[in-house]
Order: structure tokens, then C-alpha cells, then sequence
């Protein structure tokens, strides 16, 4: 089974719908909320492992919203712009936990919000708002490489022996996650450039989806 556009039908097309009660963006609703949960697992009663899980079933269920809204045809414009600020806001809400925690130095945390503000900045400036840009391949891969990275992490924290082959495993996704998140992020730029200017020349009649 392909983990990348998994759910999608050969020879059908993918259609955004003008929909909001979907069970994918119920899906997304849900993931987002299991934030606070793991700011207060973390941060409230220092249980790492109940934490790590937390982390893990949230990346599992992004997922599954997306598995869902392509094989049953639920795919949603507000789903489409949603879900990627919904993963976005929480990879840098737990980042934040982390950093607060001792488990990450500030830097991490810097490494992710840099190339988000600029795009954010850059997004305001040409559109008032979301760019609604298609999501780029290496946007997923970043996006999974975090979401696997990071309840490892956690897991390190462990006060059990063992614990740095979590710590190493975790930095391999990090590391990587980060290096994929500047490089969908300099291929973000310049399509906001791009479609900005059609956009300011009146040469740009339809609309875009970003990550």
C-alpha cells in the first residue's frame, strides 16, 4: 500500500468539494485537539510514554484523514487548506512543549518557524491570506519524517535503559524532517512569487492548496 496518496482510484479524478461536515475534517478537528492533551502529558504530569503515544496516534491520523477524503471522494476545499495549517500549527505547538520541557534546544524550534513566518509573511503580503498552493511531494515527506521523528523524542525521555536508540532514531527523522522542511519551504517561496505576480498582472484566473 503506497503511504503517499494512499486511497486515491486509478483513472478517477480528485475533486475538491464545497463541503464542511466531513469525516476527514472531523478527523483533522479531532487531531488538533489531542495537542493540549499532550502540552498537559508533557508539561502538567511528565508522562513521556502516555505523550509519545499521543504524539504517534495524532500522526496516525493524518493519515487516515487523507486516506478517507480520497477513497470516498470527501475530499473538501476546507479540507484542503485546514489540514495543512492543522499540522503545521501543531508540529510547532509541540515543538514549543519541547523546547519549554528541556527535551529540544530552541534552535529546533527556530528551524521550523523561520521558514514558516517568511511564507507567512510572503502570503499576507500577495494574497491577504492562505496562498492555496497544491501540496509539493517533499511537503508530505517532511511533514511524515516529523511526525515519526518527534514521539520518538519523546520516547527518549524515558527513565528506562535503552532509551538513546530512540534518541538516535529520532534525530535521523529530525534531521532529515528539517532539511525536507527548508527545502519545501524555498520551493513554497518562489511559487507564492509566482502566483503573487499573476495575481497583482491579472493574469491568474484560477486558484491553487499548501502544506
Amino acid at each position: 500500500m503506497k503511504f503517499i496518496g494512499a486511497g486515491s482510484r486509478p483513472g478517477q479524478p480528485q475533486i475538491h468539494h464545497d463541503r464542511v461536515f466531513t469525516i476527514p475534517n472531523v478527523v483533522t478537528v479531532v487531531r488538533f485537539l489531542g495537542v493540549p492533551l499532550f502540552i498537559w502529558l508533557v508539561l502538567g504530569v511528565q508522562e513521556y510514554g502516555y505523550a509519545a503515544l499521543v504524539l504517534a496516534i495524532m500522526g496516525s491520523t493524518d493519515w487516515v484523514d487523507g486516506y478517507v477524503a480520497r477513497r470516498f471522494d470527501q475530499m473538501s476545499n476546507l479540507g484542503r487548506v485546514m489540514d495543512p495549517i492543522a499540522d503545521r500549527l501543531s508540529l510547532i505547538a509541540v515543538a514549543v512543549t519541547l523546547v519549554i520541557a528541556g527535551v529540544v534546544a530552541w534552535w529546533y524550534l527556530a528551524a521550523l518557524l523561520i521558514p514558516d513566518a517568511v511564507l507567512l509573511a510572503l502570503s499576507l503580503y500577495y494574497f491577504h491570506g492562505h496562498p492555496d498552493l497544491p501540496v509539493s511531494r517533499i511537503g508530505k515527506i517532511r511533514t511524515a519524517l516529523l511526525l515519526v521523528g518527534t514521539p520518538l523524542l519523546v520516547l527518549s525521555k524515558l527513565p528506562v535503559p535503552g532509551t538513546e536508540v530512540y534518541f538516535t532514531a529520532a534525530w535521523i527523522f529530525l534531521g532529515l524532517g528539517l532539511v525536507g522542511h527548508w527545502i519545501a519551504g524555498y520551493n513554497y517561496f518562489w511559487a507564492i512569487i509566482r502566483k503573487g505576480k499573476k495575481l497583482k498582472s491579472g493574469k491568474l484566473d484560477v486558484d491553487g492548496g499548501t502544506d
